[in-house]
């Protein structure tokens, strides 16, 4: 694969009903992106309106959603000039990764390019180097799906330009993004409050690291409350979802991204990971057995008692 110079940022607006309407009707009649030459910096901007094979006049809730009126799809072109046009401003598609707010803008992007009859091996490129930003940023901060306006919010900054704008909307994931590359420690420390911290986030390092300590201590402890060494396969099967989610509040420790966290968290927080693993490995390979009984190996359960059984720390020590 050619090395990455640039990222391309899009956003389709798309026809929409009140009234509903299957995906694959919702063609789009806006596409906007923005381009941001990584050596540079440079920022570029892209903005078309597209006309639709469905001529029937935009709803009043089409209107109002995207902000788009009915003239301004009379002299647009089509799907396939549009993106033929795209693709010249983009100068490069293997030279670009390429970014949106929701998966449904490749599908989209799929969708209609099928339906114009675009070249595949175009739109395959595109989704080899193509990333769900939202989905990232949800797994890695936010927990939970959130707006883009919800986004900025999180690093203190506003949506800059029209809003229900495609592009605008590129430009301010774009935003997004760059917070979260070059502001890792903000990022992390949003993380804590979101998945883990039941009050403020500390300031101080040593102080997070404290309370973060506590929280695997306290949900070691609660895992081990519930297990048995020897359990019926569908009381097994119970336990694997709340392992999981209190798994997946650590797994951003794991990470460290930000280099925040201490060693010793970072070693807990992977006790806790590693468990999950052998506890559904464990679970998938008794079910392929047809097995009515589960019977796990000690080793599983003892790094995991050890650091229920810590004392919970405290400012002093």
């Amino acid at each position: 694969m050619a090395e990455i110079k640039q990222f391309i940022f899009f956003d389709f607006e798309m026809l929409c009903s009140d009234k509903g309407m299957a995906f694959e009707h919702m063609e789009a009649i806006r596409l906007g992106a923005v381009k941001y030459d990584l050596e540079t910096e440079s920022i570029s901007y892209f903005d078309r309106f597209i006309r639709p094979e469905n001529r029937e006049p935009l709803s009043d809730f089409c209107k109002s959603l995207t902000q788009i009126e009915d003239s301004n799809l009379v002299d647009a072109s089509d799907f396939k000039v549009v993106f033929d046009d795209f693709l010249v401003w983009v100068g490069g598609v293997k030279k670009s990764r390429y970014f949106s707010w929701s998966p449904s803008d490749l599908s989209r992007l799929k969708i209609d390019a099928e339906k114009h009859g675009l070249p595949f091996r175009t739109i395959d490129k595109i989704k080899k180097r193509y990333i769900d930003f939202q989905a990232i940023f949800n797994k890695r901060v936010a927990k939970g799906n959130i707006s883009v306006e919800d986004a900025l919010t999180l690093y203190g900054m506003e949506f800059i330009g029209e809003k229900h704008n495609p592009m605008y909307d590129a430009y301010n994931t774009l935003r997004i993004y760059l917070s979260f590359l070059n502001e890792p420690v903000q990022s992390d420390l949003i993380m804590l409050k979101r998945f883990i911290f039941e009050e403020e986030v500390p300031l101080e390092t040593d102080q997070i690291n404290l309370n973060l300590n506590n929280y695997i201590r306290q949900d070691a402890a609660l895992i081990t409350g519930q297990l048995r060494e020897v359990s019926r396969m569908r009381n097994a099967k119970k336990l694997l979802k709340p392992v999981r989610r209190i798994v997946e509040k650590y797994e951003n420790v794991l990470i460290n991204r930000s280099g925040l966290f201490s060693e010793e968290n970072v070693l807990q927080a992977s006790i806790l990971v590693t468990f999950y693993h052998e506890l559904q490995f464990s679970y998938n390979e008794h079910f392929s057995y047809s097995s009515k009984i589960i019977l796990f190996d000690e080793y599983m359960f003892q790094p995991l008692k050890q650091l229920a059984m810590k004392k919970s720390l405290k400012a002093s020590e």
